[in-house]
Formats: C-alpha cells, structure tokens, sequence
C-alpha cells in the first residue's frame, strides 16, 4: 500500500512537473491573454511557479499540504479562465473545454484529499 500512495503522488505530480515550464513560453501567455487572462504576462509564469513547486512538493511528500495549496491556487483561476465551456459556441470545442473543466475539478478534488491526509508514506515530510 505505501509504494501505491507513493506511485500516486508521482503520477498526480506529474501533469503539474510537465505543464508548468510551458507557463513561461511566450505562446502559452499571449493564448492565455486572448482569453482574457488579465496581466498574462506576469500572471502566467507565476502559475507556472506555483505547477512547478506544488508538483515537486507533493511527488516528494515534502510540506506536502502546503504544495497542495500551491496547486489549489493553480488550478482555481485557471479553471475558471481557460476552460470556460459554456459560453462557446461550436460544439466539439464546448466539449472539449468541459473535458477539461472537469480534468481540474477532479484535479482539485485531489489536492484538497491531500491537503486533508497529507502525503502519506514513504514521503520526506517536513
């Protein structure tokens, strides 16, 4: 069971350790301004910051409520900016962006589990 919590940890990380340097490309931030993002240009990379050490904090278990906070304050806004679902038009894009409107919902789920229980075992805790 404690290699599984482990092996979870890492897995759920890992979207956040793999997204968060492209929050600092030049193409990721002017798409997030032409959807309305406000400040895209400093806001973004900040997000990114928060997907980078949230990831880390809670792959390794270290402070890892904390990291998981760092994700809660990732994923709120971004949710609500860039996956805004209900008011497209087109169909298939609609579909898509609530897709990924939930992905972060469920996303979020997780980060508030762990903000609750901790990281669990075979983790470097504070």
């Amino acid at each position: 069971m404690k290699y599984g919590v482990l092996l979870g940890r890492i897995f759920y990380a890992l979207i956040f350790l793999m997204a968060g340097p492209g929050h600092f490309k030049a193409g990721t931030i002017a798409y997030a301004a032409s959807q309305g993002v406000p400040m895209a240009s400093i806001l973004v990379p900040i997000s990114g910051v928060l997907a980078i050490l949230g990831g880390l904090s809670v792959m390794l278990g270290y402070k890892a409520k904390c990291g998981a906070g760092l994700l809660i304050l990732f994923l709120v806004p971004v949710t609500l900016m860039m996956h805004r679902f209900w008011g497209l038009s087109d169909p298939m894009t609609a579909m898509i962006q609530q897709v990924m409107f939930m992905k972060n919902v469920s996303m979020l789920g997780g980060a508030l589990i762990i903000m609750g229980l901790g990281s669990g075992p075979l983790s470097i805790k504070e």
